[in-house]
């Protein structure tokens, strides 16, 4: 497993450096010395572990581990402090652990195993969307989602389910799922699977009809000879 160590205290960094390397299921992955740092490289390191302290100048770990636990790949998140009162937030966060400092090569160990079962039963998972209702966090699997519209700095999901505003948008969501989903409309992204007809409503504008959703997006003129092409393939 790739795990990412966070902290801002340097000599903690290297003992967990040195700990990692003597661990037979633990690859280090690098380390980073705040959130920001932290949540760029998780974009870019892909970790499966995040050993994350609590206390960083800035954002601190448990505000970290919310944003880190919204990317499409979440890692698993175990928190590393001197500060056992963020006990409560660690596992209202669903965090695998929560070690204190100083961290006994015996409790990583226990932590990293943990991580590891985790991991390997969660092989095989749908890929998911995540958005916030109130305090919890709500995964939309992405083959029950029909249709994606830009809100302002969010997007709306309409899914088998209802509807929720994530983070991600519009434009990042079709970089990464562009397999998935076709554009409609600077504004729209419908399901590739669930396109159904081209309809036209009383003002004259060209819409489509997604299967399991009732929204029917506009389809711009720049965009009506892709979605007429996918529906006659």
């Amino acid at each position: 497993m790739r795990v990412l160590v966070v902290d801002d205290e340097a000599p903690a960094v290297r003992r967990l450096q040195r700990l990692l390397q003597d661990h037979p299921l633990a690859e280090f992955a690098g380390s980073a010395s705040h959130a920001g740092e932290a949540l760029e490289a998780c974009l870019s390191l892909h970790p499966d572990v995040v050993l994350l302290d609590v206390e960083m100048p800035g954002m601190d770990g448990v505000s970290a581990a919310r944003r880190m636990l919204r990317l499409d790949q979440p890692p698993q998140i175990v928190f590393v402090t001197a500060f056992e009162q963020y006990a409560v937030d660690a596992f209202d966060l669903h965090a695998l652990d929560y070690l204190v400092k100083p961290v006994r090569a015996e409790r990583l160990d226990k932590a990293l195993r943990r991580a590891a079962a985790t991991r390997q039963r969660g092989r095989g998972r749908r890929i998911t969307l995540s958005a916030r209702l109130g305090e919890r966090l709500l995964a939309i699997p992405l083959d029950e989602v029909r249709v994606l519209l830009a809100e302002d700095k969010y997007t709306c999901v309409h899914y088998v389910g209802g509807e929720a505003l994530i983070e991600d948008s519009l434009m990042s969501l079709e970089e990464r799922f562009g397999e998935h989903f076709v554009r409609v409309h600077r504004a729209a992204l419908v399901s590739r699977q669930h396109l159904r007809a081209l309809v036209r409503d009383p003002d004259g504008h060209e819409r489509v009809e997604v299967e399991g959703c009732r929204v029917r997006p506009e389809v711009s003129r720049r965009n009506l000879a892709t979605i007429r092409r996918l529906l006659t393939s």
